[in-house]
């Protein structure tokens, strides 16, 4: 069966916490130091027992070549916390990640600011193309080389969004640092080393208030946040840090195929607590990993099927009928042609929805249709688990439904991208529809 790991972001993640729950879950930071001793940039990382409010958790510290351990100065739009609960400076409590977590004391964050200003004031860039180099010229395997390179191009992508820039020549700050170089790979090769095969996720939680950066005042979350958390279920908490760091942002939602507060069916191996600097005082400053083997039975849901029969209504009105069922949160809506009494032809409307929304349904199939009554009874309704990848073809991108069965992966293209490349180039949408099949296909065989 495939390993699975859970990750439990009720209290945000950044780079460190992640490696800290890993190695919380039974990974040796030996085998750990291994990839990063490969980067061959003097790191060796650290770990220790911490509490935070009442949870046994790792914290995992880097240090760089003969320096301090201090904490990493992380994405330039992620700084010091300046309102909100706490008025103190902020300074990151993931030991090496600026932007979240730890309101530290006024001299010390008074020092981490002045290290953040001068940072900026040599306007520290790193270009993507530098950090893929890096990388690649590195020993470490292919596949943490693939998913590293996947991780800064997301960051990058953010990064040139937020600005308006051009991917390949934007410059990355903090997060092109060998710090976050420590995280992102140390991240990859660490759930390799534990064998996990998919990535799962709760919504990620960040906090609030607003933060200092190079470039002025933000509201949390920071807009590079934002840009990474693209359509990921993203939760505001009122906790007066920067809870979710853009290292760990673009880590899990890189990695990551789906997200749910319910954690994925599985028979539990192990599980993993990974520490922030600050011991928070309204819930542990932690990021947990549940770690075990997938149970692929697909899931199963109670919904109720909501059906009338119609054979006196313009077929026109299907269309709308079926937009308005869908908008108000309809799972699946289908009509099937059926021979009504008197040897009427006629069509059987079908709605499948949740328990709690049967009346809203029923009172809109009452109030579009032609029909009289309806009626509904309970079914049981197995899903496979499903995501959203997005593949590069030559005529733009398109998303992929991808799930898998049986240990088997198959996907299909979205129908609405497709469309609108075909309309867009003049082609036939078959030509789109076979190119993002043969992109997903080869992503596959690459991962």
């Amino acid at each position: 069966m495939p390993m699975i790991a859970y990750f439990d972001c009720q209290s945000g993640a950044s780079g460190d916490m992640i490696l800290g729950a890993l190695v919380d879950a039974g990974l040796p930071l030996a085998q750990l130091q291994q990839p990063i001793d490969q980067l061959d940039i003097g790191a060796r990382l650290r770990a220790e027992r911490v509490m935070r409010c009442g949870v046994s958790a790792t914290r995992i510290s880097v240090e760089i070549a003969d320096q301090e351990v201090t904490p990493a100065k992380e994405h330039h739009l992620a700084a010091e916390v300046i309102s909100g609960s706490s008025h103190d400076h902020h300074h990151h409590g993931h030991t090496h990640e600026h932007g979240g977590h730890e309101h530290g004391t006024h001299e010390h964050s008074e020092r981490a600011q002045a290290e953040h200003d001068h940072h900026h004031a040599g306007h520290a860039h790193t270009r993507v193309a530098a950090l893929v180099e890096q990388i690649e010229d590195s020993s470490l395997d292919t596949q943490i080389k693939h998913d590293a390179v996947r991780i800064y191009r997301r960051l990058a992508e953010a990064e040139a969004s937020v600005h308006g820039a051009d991917v390949e020549t934007v410059g990355l700050h903090e997060v092109g640092s060998a710090d976050a170089l420590v995280d992102i790979v140390g991240a990859i090769a660490g759930l390799g080393a534990l064998g996990v095969d998919r990535v799962f996720c709760s919504a990620l939680h960040c906090g609030s208030g607003i933060v200092r950066c190079a470039h002025g005042q933000y509201p949390i979350p920071a807009p590079g946040v934002v840009a990474l958390c693209h359509d990921v279920p993203l939760v505001q908490t009122d906790v007066a840090a920067e809870l979710l760091t853009p290292t760990g942002a673009a880590i899990l939602t890189t990695l990551t195929e789906g997200y749910g507060s319910d954690c994925p069916p599985m028979k539990l191996q192990a599980a993993g607590y990974g520490a922030g600097g600050r011991d928070l005082p309204v819930r542990p400053n932690v990021l947990r990993v549940r770690l075990g083997e997938f149970d692929e039975k697909p899931a199963v849901e109670n919904c109720v099927l909501v059906e009338a029969n119609l054979d006196d209504m313009n077929p026109e009105v299907f269309s709308f009928l079926f937009d308005r069922l869908l908008e108000s949160g309809a799972r699946d809506v289908f009509v099937t042609a059926i021979l009504m009494k008197k040897g009427r032809p006629g069509h059987l409307l079908s709605v499948l929805t949740d328990p709690s929304d049967v009346d809203q349904i029923a009172q809109i199939v009452l109030s579009e249709t032609t029909s009289l009554g309806v009626r509904s009874h309970e079914v049981a309704r197995q899903t496979l688990p499903r995501r959203w990848d997005t593949v590069s073809t030559p005529y733009g991108d398109v998303r992929v439904k991808v799930t898998s069965v049986g240990g088997r992966t198959r996907g299909a293209p979205e129908y609405e991208d497709c469309a609108r490349l075909a309309k867009a180039h003049r082609i036939p949408i078959l030509t789109v529809y076979s190119a993002a099949t043969a992109a997903h296909v080869a992503d596959e065989t690459t991962l």
